[in-house]
């Protein structure tokens, strides 16, 4: 989605198109709407583009909450700073931006400690509004109030964040189609193997599922040395892009006859990977991924279920017994505003392989 850039606005609603979701599951109405200026602590963008995750898909489908409609979905996205709220000093007209989910305030006890990614100021929560105040930016033609989606909304020209959500970027370094993928999928993926995980040099990796998330900590595995990521899909067709993204071995679900893949793994790595990531969402595979985790010392990272109500269904004598470790992973546990110009480093270092 790409729109033509303007001045500011000089504090007034800005009337521009988005792309609405009017019933769950139904397909997006292009709308005109009106989007508010900025109030204290926010900051108005141009969204220059946005890309489709995963997240966005299920939560167009959710029909019961924390669903909800008339919203505007969107998340990965790079944008330009049209107009900016009083208290906003770190960002000013014209500056390019990358919106994120998790906020980063950068004075909290959490976001001073290097072991948690989850500012106590603003924590992430699935809220209909903005973070600070819970009221939303956006309204049709007729007055309706329409729905904020994780803190940034990217399906519309114009949308406004707070500022804790927004990473400075600079356009000549990196091309905004590209670091538009680093708003979610592809840093929650480098981040989980290298933030999360800590995946050490010369370790085993195990990856369930190799969709965006799944090759970018095939990506960072790579990146902190590990020495074989073996990934699991059940389309064979992943292969080649899976291998030029750091995969060693490929495992097809589908083709191991009546050995489970946790059995395949075991054997394959002589007792169980060191690190396995179950990047669907399953938790059929969320079992699987635990079972071929290495006893004594192995970790299964998890990056989401089927909904908001779904158990692990893991047997606690087994994760007592078998001393493993079973972690939760939001955003790879990075920091924004800490970690973002790391992984773009990597990139303009040649330390990505192909393509973002």
């Amino acid at each position: 989605m790409e729109h033509k850039s303007s001045m500011a606005n000089g504090g007034k609603p800005i009337r521009c198109r988005a792309a609405v979701c009017q019933k769950a599951g139904e397909a997006l109405v292009m709308e005109e709407i009106l989007v508010a200026p900025p109030m204290a602590y926010e900051v108005r963008i141009r969204i220059i583009c946005t890309s489709l995750c995963h997240t966005d898909v299920k939560y167009w489908k959710m029909k019961d909450p924390p669903g909800i409609v008339p919203r505007i979905l969107g998340h990965e996205a790079v944008g330009e700073v049209e107009s900016v709220g009083d208290q906003v000093s770190e960002v000013k007209q014209g500056d390019i931006v990358i919106p994120t989910f998790l906020a980063e305030c950068g004075e909290c006890r959490d976001c001073a400690s290097n072991k948690s990614n989850i500012c106590s100021e603003h924590p992430y929560k699935l809220s209909q509004g903005m973070p600070r105040c819970g009221t939303s930016r956006f309204t049709d033609l007729s007055g309706e109030v329409l729905h904020h989606f994780m803190f940034v909304s990217s399906f519309s020209e114009y949308t406004v964040v707070d500022v804790t959500h927004l990473i400075k970027l600079d356009p000549i370094l990196i091309s905004p189609d590209k670091a538009c993928l680093l708003g979610c999928g592809v840093s929650t993926g480098v981040g989980a193997a290298w933030r999360t995980a800590n995946v050490e040099k010369g370790s085993t990796v195990a990856i369930f599922g190799l969709g965006t998330v799944g090759l970018a900590v095939a990506q960072g595995a790579r990146i902190c040395g590990a020495e074989r990521i073996i990934g699991i899909d059940i389309n064979p067709d992943k292969l080649t892009m899976a291998k030029e993204c750091g995969v060693t071995e490929f495992v097809n679900s589908r083709s191991i006859g009546d050995k489970s893949v946790s059995q395949v793994i075991i054997e394959m790595t002589d007792g169980g990977a060191d690190y396995c990531f179950e990047c669907v969402g399953q938790s059929s595979l969320i079992k699987e991924a635990f079972a071929c985790c290495r006893k004594g010392r192995g970790k299964t990272i998890l990056f989401g279920v089927e909904d908001s109500v779904s158990v692990l269904g893991l047997k606690s004598i087994d994760v007592i017994s078998q001393g493993k470790t079973v972690i939760g992973c939001i955003y790879g546990g990075l920091k924004p505003k800490s970690d973002i110009p790391t992984l773009i480093q990597w990139y303009l270092d040649k330390e990505w392989i192909g393509e973002l």
